[in-house]
């Protein structure tokens, strides 16, 4: 864990530079066309007169997020100290944008990177804009909750040892379910064959800040890692961080992050994440001491109630499961005869309460500072409720999340290919060219240049029938799939 309170980190530079502007009272005539919110009113009274006044463009007090030389270059140096990184980038694009960066540093068309298939859409993007060649990994499977675990470092081991030409190796930590593989061990063995080692913590933020958590990848010695400081951290959505380790060129890695982040950085957002910055390297341990006490409290309340499972580091296998976030509220819904997106849907509707997801057999909620015992409470009250009033028989249930592909072409020969549209229950056997994943957690069941199955057909059939968000094609109903023209 990184040292708190240290002396400079007090300071918001990026805060302090958006006050004074609006002291100054600067007369614009450049963009944004609202100036200060005088032009929109309407969005002024929604959104409050302070906010519309520092939406403002790049400026010489305020900097260029393209090339910033003044209060954006010092606040993100103070939030590499902050992470223990040997660089920040401040991301306005989310952490999407944060992930391909990453990837698009390393690798270039042809050249091959090791990752779990279980990697957000994100990751697999990156391979169809740099033609990248996936070697996955399959992740293991946890035979009770059904859902995919880290990467066994044997399997890594192996992956690397039979693609020594890889220039990257890719990691989760954690995955979406709170699960964490051997940071530390994959890592090492990487860089022993001159692999770069990305990490996807877009669910992390807090292990660098609380006590008892879990290896961070700047602890762990890794090259990359991508921050969603919204989801955990508390700063604005859509704003987060690419961190880096001592051994990467952080100005070709500029370079790269400005062919797709967007030249009209917010200063929202920007500030969002100096100010979030502030706050966790100052109070970030008590801040995440009450949110793991808050999530400890619902988990053992839920599993009070019987038929749901709240799951935590009783799963830690020492090796696909090397750790777990205990802030994770993860919670295995099948026992009850209830699939994760049915009582997603049900706590939305009738109880008015909006978790993170629910997919075939668990849902997800995420405890943060913002949160309340009250609230607690009231889901704990609320699955007590479920289960007493829609309990079912589970025979014929959906039991596993997972499904390993079978890989025809790259992601980016898939994707430019000439195909054909089918109705998608004629598919089984095609090559597909496009996306279908549940959204979230955004996780691909097809993506680019995999075999379409039997099995994933049938998940995608039973996830339909359950309400889950089908998303990523580009028929929108999902009814019908691009496929690789024979």
């Amino acid at each position: 864990m990184i040292q708190q309170n240290k002396p400079n980190q007090d300071s918001v530079p990026l805060q302090k530079a958006l006050i004074d502007y609006r002291l100054n009272r600067i007369v614009s005539f450049d963009v944004p066309g609202h100036k200060q919110g005088r032009g929109n009113l309407e969005l002024t009274d929604f959104l409050g007169q302070k906010c519309m006044s520092v939406d403002v463009n790049s400026m010489k007090p305020l900097d260029n997020l393209c090339h910033p030389v003044s209060v954006i270059k010092e606040a993100e140096q103070l939030a590499a100290e902050a992470f223990g990184a040997s660089h920040a980038f401040f991301m306005v694009n989310g952490t999407t944008s944060a992930v391909q960066a990453m990837i698009m540093s390393v690798c270039k068309t042809g050249d091959k990177i090791i990752m779990p298939r279980n990697v957000h859409r994100s990751a697999i993007n990156a391979l169809i804009l740099t033609g990248a060649v996936p070697v996955y990994v399959n992740p293991g499977t946890n035979e009770k909750l059904g859902i995919p675990l880290g990467m066994a470092f044997k399997d890594v081991e192996t992956a690397i040892i039979n693609n020594p030409d890889a220039k990257a190796v890719f990691i989760n930590n954690p995955t979406y379910y709170g699960i964490c593989c051997n940071l530390e061990k994959i890592t090492k063995l990487a860089h022993e064959y001159g692999m770069k080692v990305l990490v996807d913590e877009a669910h992390g933020t807090h292990f660098y800040f609380g006590e008892n958590m879990p290896m961070t990848a700047m602890a762990a010695g890794a090259d990359f890692s991508s921050i969603s400081m919204h989801k955990t951290g508390g700063s604005l959505t859509q704003s987060s961080m690419l961190l880096m380790g001592k051994d990467v060129n952080e100005n070709y890695v500029r370079l790269v992050i400005n062919l797709t982040q967007t030249t009209s950085a917010s200063y929202l957002l920007l500030s969002s994440l100096d100010i979030t910055r502030r706050n966790l390297a100052i109070n970030g341990k008590e801040v995440f001491a009450k949110v793991v006490g808050l999530s400890e409290y619902a988990r053992s309340e839920i599993n009070k109630i019987g038929g749901f499972y709240a799951y935590s580091k009783e799963i830690i296998n020492g090796d696909s499961v090397y750790d777990f976030d205990v802030t994770k509220l993860s919670i295995y819904t099948r026992d009850i005869g209830l699939a994760g997106i049915e009582v997603y849907d049900i706590l939305r509707d009738q109880y008015d309460i909006q978790i993170e997801f629910g997919d075939i057999g668990n849902i997800l909620a995420i405890i943060s500072v913002g949160d309340l015992l009250g609230n607690i409470e009231r889901l704990v009250a609320a699955l007590t409720d479920i289960k007493r009033l829609y309990e079912k028989d589970k025979i014929g249930m959906f039991d596993h999340e997972y499904i390993p592909p079978q890989v025809a072409l790259t992601p980016q020969k898939a994707f430019y290919s000439e195909t054909t549209v089918m109705p998608i229950e004629q598919t089984l056997g095609e090559v597909c060219a496009e996306f279908v994943m549940s959204y979230p957690p955004g996780i691909p069941i097809f993506a680019p240049g995999e075999v379409i199955t039997q099995d994933a057909l049938n998940y995608v059939e039973y996830a339909r029938e359950k309400g889950c968000f089908l998303t990523g094609a580009e028929d929108m109903t999902i009814k019908n799939l691009k496929v690789i023209k024979k």
